[in-house]
């Protein structure tokens, strides 16, 4: 079940464009429904159009139908009319007959289109568990029937996708797993230690777990979800022992069809997160009209931050930054509030914000995301100023230079925000300038600097001081920790080295840039 705004939203990578009816776009579609060869009166609440080249004969089988949407592919030249002409006979049809008209490129073929539909309509629901089909409960209850124990399906990460609805079976732990959707971390320790986790990324054999009153286990089996190699979850099921026969039986079978339908909802949600990934990327990159991509990406056109996040364990930096970009993108993009696209090695996700919006609205995203992830895995993030959609590509520069900012500061640091770290990244700026030999390499700062190396004098830390402070030597002093006379020596010390005219407020100004964008030297 989704709405006809996200199915164009996908469909528009495939050259589908949408026609009469605007309001449509927040129409539900539950059902798919193809014409027959000799019967043309179906039911649903999408047609496709199979069969027929012209928009009438679409629009009037939509009609008969009660379908809110049809997708049709006219053909290159109906009618002998131009592409504009067209459009708006499709436009007005559709407003006519009350259906919104999707019309398709004539050179995509119906089997891709129909495969893209199908998937997109009948298999990426939206359950109380986040993205998966809804009839993942309907096996769980299936399965708990036949086996007789209480059913629990997982990801690979140990978060619940379904459980079955009987819990007479169930025990503390289950219940405790499902009210926090996810396995407690006490559990997945005490599971990693039994070799439980181990035992089902490396066998396609069900594992039994024995009783563990201290974490308020009855025991249960498990068998893992896999897709040739790799492993997509967890089928568990109470039972105070090992299950044989049919039962064992059962919960194998139970596994691979769990496999098919997260098969089925990973290929929706792809088809999903790549349009998305590729508008939010032209929008970072500014090769696209904003107000166009913003539109299909199913924002309002107003001010935004970019947030750019980095995320990895200390032995992948790959696996949890995928992780990341997963969390960041599920659900349907009506139920989030952010767009996100996965650059290199980056996250980067556009927020809605008001432009006077302090930064912690986006804080607490970063913090939900971050909680979503397991523990090992450490979150690195910047943010950008609230920007204009057509602004984005600078929201990102200043993303990224908060991003390099959070990365050098100390672990547990809250992510930086451009609106109150600005001065920080102008400095960063400063000094990338002065590495690449863009400032006077003579001058006052430089021959203090040299002097200072060559003599293990601090010349150039106290002229920086003594300019903070605006020329007051006592409180210059009390920061350097000398006394006032030192300071009024090292000044006298570094005239005779150099002309330092401190009276000039052009020379002093340049001065503090210039130090600024020195390495920092210590104050004293």
């Amino acid at each position: 079940m989704i709405t006809v705004d996200r199915l164009v939203n996908v469909l528009g990578g495939y050259g589908v464009r949408l026609f009469g009816r605007p309001e449509a776009r927040s129409a539900w579609l539950r059902s798919v429904a193809m014409p027959e060869a000799c019967e043309h009166h179906v039911a649903g609440d999408l047609l496709l159009a199979v069969g027929t080249c012209s928009i009438d004969e679409a629009v009037r089988w939509a009609a008969a139908a009660r379908a809110a949407a049809v997708l049709v592919r006219p053909a290159p030249d109906t009618e002998g009319a131009g592409e504009a002409d067209v459009e708006r006979k499709a436009a007005a049809l559709g407003h006519r007959h009350g259906v919104a008209v999707l019309l398709a490129d004539p050179a995509v073929s119906w089997s891709q289109l129909a495969g893209v539909v199908y998937g997109l309509v009948l298999e990426s629901r939206e359950t109380a568990s986040g993205r998966g089909p809804t009839d993942l409960f309907a096996l769980a209850d299936n399965l708990a029937d036949v086996i007789g124990g209480a059913v629990t399906i997982e990801d690979r990460l140990s978060r619940v996708l379904a459980y079955s609805r009987s819990q007479q079976a169930g025990d503390p732990a289950r219940l405790e797993t499902i009210l926090a959707r996810r396995v407690p971390d006490r559990l997945r320790e005490l599971f990693q230690q039994q070799g439980v986790l181990a035992r089902l990324a490396a066998t396609d054999e069900p594992v039994f777990v024995p009783p563990d009153a201290g974490h308020g286990l009855t025991g249960r089996m498990a068998v893992a979800v896999r897709a040739g190699r790799e492993l997509l979850g967890s089928v568990w099921v109470t039972c105070e022992r090992p299950l044989t026969g049919a039962h064992r039986h059962a919960l194998a079978d139970g596994a691979l069809t769990v496999a098919l339908h997260l098969l089925r909802s990973r290929t929706s949600a792809d088809l999903e997160r790549q349009v998305e990934s590729n508008l939010v990327t032209r929008l970072l990159e500014g090769s696209t009209d904003a107000a166009t991509a913003i539109s299909r990406l199913g924002l309002a056109p107003r001010t935004m931050r970019v947030i750019a996040i980095r995320a990895y364990t200390p032995d992948d930096r790959h696996a949890a930054l995928l992780l990341a970009f997963e969390e960041a993108t599920a659900g349907f993009g009506w139920s989030r509030p952010g767009r996100s696209a996965l650059l290199g090695d980056t996250l980067y996700t556009l927020l809605p914000a008001e432009p006077a919006e302090p930064a912690e609205a986006a804080r607490r995203w970063i913090r939900t995301l971050h909680a979503e992830l397991p523990i090992r895995v450490r979150v690195t993030a910047g943010i950008g100023a609230p920007a204009e959609v057509t602004e984005l590509p600078s929201g990102r520069q200043e993303a990224d230079e908060c991003l390099a900012l959070h990365e050098s500061a100390e672990p547990g640091a809250v992510p930086p925000a451009y609106d109150d770290s600005w001065d920080d990244i102008l400095l960063r700026r400063l000094r990338a300038t002065a590495r690449t030999g863009r400032i006077p390499a003579r001058g006052p700062v430089p021959t203090l600097l040299r002097h200072d190396s060559s003599h293990g004098t601090h010349f150039a830390a106290t002229l920086r001081v003594w300019l903070e402070c605006q020329g007051d030597l006592t409180l210059a002093a009390e920061r350097l920790e000398v006394h006032p006379n030192t300071v009024r020596n090292r000044l006298r010390k570094m005239g005779e080295l150099t002309p330092l005219d401190l009276g000039d407020a052009r020379q002093r100004l340049a001065m503090t840039i210039m130090l600024a964008a020195a390495a920092d030297e210590p104050r004293r």
